[in-house]
């Protein structure tokens, strides 16, 4: 019986002690969203005002419907008198290991700093944002914007900082 009295003290003292720990994990955690919030505002917020912009005129002139290549034609113009470097349907290789395993095309590149993944859906899927971080994993490119035609206008601006790719 005392060694069971002794264990329980033990555990009830041990998960004690860990709460504290997990709040300042937690704590951590918020800075670091926060942290990671601001630099999605400001990565290249000249740039990607003009892409938004561009991309609400297109939404708005051709509104929804089309096929997926219809928006990015119209977004290639519009961006483009903007002042903005298009590239579209780029070309990025994929690695594994040093050893090339497949090549896929980004819809956009902007000023070779922002990837611009096109959809016409009815809405954005969580697989279409994997997609897009993808490409930024691929590529030494930062940000990118996935911006949906679909019955609503919607756009998310996704970042993946260097520092964390492989």
């Amino acid at each position: 019986m005392q060694a069971f009295l002794i264990f329980r003290s033990f555990h009830l003292l041990r998960n004690v002690e860990l709460k504290p720990q997990r709040s300042i994990i937690n704590e951590k955690r918020a800075s670091i969203n926060s942290i990671t919030t601001i630099i999605m505002q400001l990565l290249h917020t000249e740039i990607t005002e003009k892409i938004i912009k561009s991309y609400y005129k297109v939404y708005n002139t051709l509104g929804y419907g089309f096929l997926e290549k219809v928006y990015e034609k119209a977004m290639v113009i519009e961006l483009s008198k903007n002042g903005l470097e298009v590239k579209n349907q780029h070309p990025i290789t994929v690695f594994y290991r040093n050893e090339i395993i497949g090549e896929y095309f980004a819809d956009i590149i902007v000023n070779d700093l922002v990837i611009i993944e096109l959809k016409a859906a009815m809405e954005i899927s969580e697989e279409h944002e994997c997609q897009l971080i993808n490409y930024l994993k691929a590529t030494n490119i930062e940000l990118g914007l996935l911006m949906n035609f679909g019955k609503e206008a919607e756009y998310k601006r996704k970042v993946f900082m260097n520092g964390y790719k492989p």
